[in-house]
């Protein structure tokens, strides 16, 4: 006699099935993957602030801005998506296709790149 995973009730059905119902199937894999889960997350909601912020600021698709008001703003400048690196020395940090780069005096160049 074959059991579910999760609730440990008798499973009907055919015979290669793990779980009596899609409801326990969900709570089963959920419990698995809860401490992954709540890791992965809690870096893309901050992924996905840091991204709002700088769509918010750059609207124009290149623009200036200072470090303090994207920090006011709760920007996290620990988390990007990638960095590009340019033959004049310059590097970009991304979060998919909004970044920017630090200039001098605590100021930023914010920009759009094209898809």
């Amino acid at each position: 006699m074959r059991v579910c995973l999760e609730c440990e009730e008798k499973i009907v059905g055919r015979e290669d099935k793990k779980f009596c119902s899609d409801g326990c199937r969900n709570a089963y894999n959920n419990k698995i993957n809860k401490d992954s889960t709540n890791y992965m997350r809690n870096i893309n909601n901050k992924l996905r602030k840091n991204y709002r912020i700088l769509l918010e600021l750059n609207t124009e698709g290149k623009s200036k801005t200072t470090r303090a008001k994207l920090l006011s703003k709760g920007f996290d400048f620990e988390f990007f998506t990638n960095k590009l690196h340019t033959k004049t020395g310059n590097t970009y940090h991304f979060l998919y296709d909004q970044g920017y780069m630090i200039l001098e005096n605590d100021f930023l160049m914010l920009v759009k790149k094209d898809i």
